[in-house]
């Protein structure tokens, strides 16, 4: 077992087998309302793993009625009731690349948007225990071909921390380009067509669409995953320290204060539109 986000991390790189398929099973609803719902009652989400509490109603209050999903069969099971989006937020409980990497491919090929979060916390590679954000992102990281390696779009103001992302990408086969802001992101989006997005929350502006309205513009929102993290346990000062290598990152569980939570269901809520 290697852990993939370091201490008090939320996410593990292991083949666990309690359910057959890697993923930890939780107790899921009964739900065997299909047909989809009137339009006036709360819009279904895709979520793994059961929400915490604060998670949770933040969603409700948003009008989404969150539907646990453990198998690539579940989120099958729930397509005919048009949901807004898979949302994968690690934060009750550890998931495996090879589940990741599952519902990742039903909700692509349902066309069902896809977002995942995390924290983001720097460490010397011993504290970090040798954690790379890259493996995890190469679990969601879908590709043109077998030939071709995926290309990660990397939306971050700060320079250090998109050098240390995109070296740990390149190091596991994929191409990443980078964007010091949303606008900046449109641009090379047209350029290089992601194949996924890595974003910083605080770049996300509740009043403008960015990225994410090319993405649906250009018919890429539905198969090209979104992942944002959260970074405000970094201390900027010491950001030098992952240029010269004494240091690197590793995922960790998000933020989880209320300005966090209302960002991410902004996101939601740009990302599931109709």
């Amino acid at each position: 077992m290697a852990p993939l986000d370091g201490p008090n991390g939320a996410v593990e790189v292991t083949d666990a087998h309690s359910d057959g398929r890697g993923l930890r099973r939780l107790s899921a609803p009964a739900d065997d309302e299909l047909p989809p719902e009137p339009l006036d009652n709360p819009r279904r989400l895709l979520v793994w793993p059961e929400p915490d509490v604060s998670t949770q109603q933040a969603l409700t209050d948003r009008g989404y009625r969150p539907v646990i999903v453990n198998s690539r069969e579940e989120v099958d099971a729930q397509i005919a009731a048009y949901p807004a989006a898979l949302f994968v937020d690690p934060l009750t409980g550890p998931i495996t690349r090879t589940a990741l990497q599952s519902l990742r491919m039903a909700a692509v090929a349902a066309e069902v948007p896809v977002l995942v979060t995390a924290g983001l916390g720097q460490a010397s590679r011993e504290a970090a225990y040798g954690a790379d954000p890259a493996v995890l992102l190469k679990a969601l990281a879908p590709r043109d071909s077998e030939q071709h390696p995926p290309r990660v779009l990397l939306v971050e103001e700060q320079q250090a921390i998109a050098q240390a992302l995109a070296v740990s990408l390149e190091r596991r086969g994929m191409q990443s380009a980078h964007a010091a802001s949303d606008t900046e992101a449109v641009e090379v989006a047209a350029r290089i067509r992601p194949n996924l997005v890595v974003m910083d929350l605080n770049q996300v502006r509740r009043r403008r669409a960015g990225i994410i309205d090319w993405l649906r513009v250009n018919g890429l929102l539905n198969r090209t995953p979104f992942v944002v993290y959260t970074a405000a346990e970094m201390d900027p000062g010491q950001l030098p320290l992952l240029a010269s290598g004494e240091t690197v990152l590793f995922l960790a569980e998000r933020s989880t204060n209320p300005e966090v939570q209302a960002r991410i269901v902004d996101l939601l809520t740009k990302i599931g539109a109709h």
